[in-house]
């Protein structure tokens, strides 16, 4: 007897709710959690270097795009096994059964919950995140230049950089350095080191300058053990390097549009110093992610249809999906890597989400043959 369209329509949009508020949930707490563990390591840099409060929450909240995207799909598949479980154990699932709810039925709102996490993290991958990188990306160079400026304290030895020593006798009120010692030993080959009767910070669209007076440089060569002593009257030191996030950076490949990914052309190589397989390979990222999300809870409801009535309840299915689910993204993750490695190969990206997808509909075909788990008489 066919089961009437009211009664059916009522229990998809009861299903597809559940699953959705049991997501928003689960969403809420592993968003907390990772936010959390980021968000300590920036306080610590960002707050130790001298930026205040409202310079952290601005990264924080520029960071938290990048943490949705990651967590939803795991909030997907965790919502997914907790609302049908739960389900189950309340008997509601033998109440719809009765009826003559089948496993295509079932299957329904399920897919729609997939389609609505899917959407959500299309407007991420393909819009907020990127744009929410560049932004963090900008923030930082202006930052670190900030930052820098800060680092100069008088009477103290201060290490800006790697290899970088700075030393001001006395900071003016006007903000000129009065005895200045720089010491630069970046490179492998030759130590610099600067000193001079007075300077100045100096600020460009290039970045953070150190322009100073009076002065002498002497470079000494590792290899030949051999000093070189100049003296100058005003000579020029760009700070901004030290922390490497000059105007002249290499853009991340995150930061682009998935439009400018797709093209790949000179222009994006150039810009992000990538090579064309690994700008298709994040562009096409960005799509396999959604369809992914949307197989996910398909697959899950796949697993938790398999089997007879057990006392133990359904946590072998449970683990049997996440298990397949760790599987599928840890061979996403291999695809990901060879196609990075050749143009041709983008394709691969997509075919461990197809597989998601074909299995848990190959699962929900299945039971459809066999004992439905939730009928509470059925033989184990």
């Amino acid at each position: 007897m066919p089961i009437p369209g009211g009664i059916l329509a009522t229990f998809d949009r009861y299903l597809a709710g559940q699953l959705m508020t049991y997501f928003g949930f689960f969403s809420l707490v592993l968003v907390a959690v990772y936010w959390v563990n980021r968000a300590i390591g920036l306080f610590d840099g960002l707050i130790a270097g001298g930026a205040s409060l409202v310079t952290f929450l601005e990264f924080t909240a520029l960071a938290l795009p990048n943490v949705i995207v990651v967590v939803l799909p795991v909030s997907a598949l965790v919502a997914t096994l907790y609302g049908l479980n739960r389900l189950s154990a309340d008997s509601e699932m033998v109440v719809a059964q009765t009826t003559g709810l089948g496993p295509w039925q079932l299957a329904r709102p399920v897919a729609v919950f997939g389609i609505a996490v899917a959407v959500m993290i299309s407007v991420l991958a393909h819009v907020l995140v990127p744009a929410s990188r560049a932004a963090l990306a900008t923030r930082s160079v202006e930052v670190s230049q900030d930052v820098t400026a800060r680092l100069l304290k008088e009477g103290e030895f201060l290490h800006p950089g790697t290899g970088v020593t700075v030393y001001v006798r006395e900071i003016t009120e006007a903000g000129e350095l009065l005895g200045l010692f720089l010491q630069d030993r970046r490179s492998a080959d030759t130590r610099t080191s600067y000193t001079a009767e007075r300077a100045l910070l100096v600020r460009s669209e290039t970045g953070t300058g150190l322009v100073m007076f009076d002065g002498m440089a002497q470079t000494l060569d590792v290899a030949e053990r051999s000093l070189v002593t100049v003296r100058f009257d005003d000579f020029a030191y760009d700070l901004a390097g030290l922390t490497g996030t000059g105007s002249d950076r290499l853009r991340d490949p995150r930061e682009l549009s998935t439009l400018a990914l797709l093209q790949a052309g000179p222009t994006q190589q150039e810009a992000t110093g990538a090579n064309r397989a690994k700008l298709l390979a994040e562009a096409h990222t960005r799509f396999s992610e959604a369809l992914f999300a949307a197989a996910i809870p398909l697959l899950a409801l796949g697993f938790l249809m398999q089997g007879g009535y057990s006392r133990m309840g359904l946590w072998r299915q449970i683990m049997a999906a996440v298990v397949a689910a760790i599987l599928f993204k840890m061979l996403a993750n291999v695809a990901e890597a060879e196609a990075r490695d050749s143009a041709s190969l983008w394709w691969l990206i997509h075919v461990p989400p197809a597989i998601t997808l074909g299995l848990g509909l190959a699962l929900t075909w299945r039971s459809t043959l066999g004992p439905r788990p939730w009928r509470r008489g059925a033989v184990a």
